[in-house]
């Protein structure tokens, strides 16, 4: 798949807002460091891409339910509100926290709503509407203006069941797989593997967070070095209800 892996942090994109060109920032920054290269995997974080979409909700607006009042206890119920608003299925909740899947399937804290790098006081960025839509827009639109085809993957931090911590993993996903199937390959020593799928777009969008931080104002990072062959969708990450042990 890859035998040198280089992550490049794209630094110099201003605080966004809405319709901003989110694309054309992106290959501005990259010429910065060379420019964007073929094959290169582009990882661009949720929340930049929320932004440009509009994605953000000012809870000054928010109308609040009885149910938010209950699940917030001592918290701002308005938050909840949005949360609520977000999600398909509350799946457990332990005052103030909500953890939900969203629309697109995704089991995830607070239905992935966030006030961190937020615009201010008071606002909530929401996740995008259609993430696989989302990466492949800003493909499309970073292969017209630089000449380059490459990857994009829409990030976010997401806890785990059974692991401490957050890592980010792929939302959205164009023009590069997600899961790596390896079923019916052999291992080093011969034994044939079975179930065995590799999260591939959540390891390049993990490996990509190590540079672009929590805290450090850095939206993009070019991944470079993987030699991945097909495409995939975020959607293809999704565990199925069926499989679901934990629900």
């Amino acid at each position: 798949m890859t035998g040198e892996l280089r992550v490049i942090p794209l630094h110099g994109l201003p605080e966004l807002e809405e319709d901003d060109d989110l694309a054309r920032l992106i290959v501005e920054a990259a010429s910065a460091v060379g420019g964007l290269a073929e094959e290169d995997v582009l990882v661009v974080a949720q929340k930049a891409v929320s932004k440009v979409e509009g994605r953000v909700v000012h809870l000054a607006g928010v109308e609040v339910s009885e149910r938010a009042r209950e699940l917030a206890g001592d918290a701002d119920p308005r938050r909840i509100e949005v949360i609520l608003a977000e999600a398909r299925e509350v799946v457990r909740a332990r005052s103030p926290l909500v953890i939900a899947e969203t629309r697109h399937g995704f089991v995830c804290a607070s239905a992935g709503v966030d006030a961190s790098n937020a615009k201010g006081p008071d606002t909530l960025v929401l996740l995008p509407v259609d993430p696989d839509a989302s990466a492949a827009a800003l493909r499309t639109r970073i292969g017209e203006l630089s000449g380059v085809d490459v990857g994009v993957i829409v990030s976010d931090s997401f806890g785990r069941a059974w692991r401490l911590g957050t890592t980010d993993v792929a939302l959205g996903v164009a023009g590069t797989p997600a899961i790596l199937d390896l079923d019916g390959q052999l291992d080093s020593v011969g034994y044939e593997l079975h179930a065995t799928q590799i999260a591939v777009a959540d390891e390049i969008a993990g490996a990509a967070q190590l540079v672009m931080g929590k805290t450090d104002g850095i939206p993009a990072a070019i991944v470079r070095g993987l030699r991945l062959e097909g495409e995939g969708s975020g959607s293809d990450l999704v565990m199925p209800l069926e499989r679901d042990l934990f629900r």
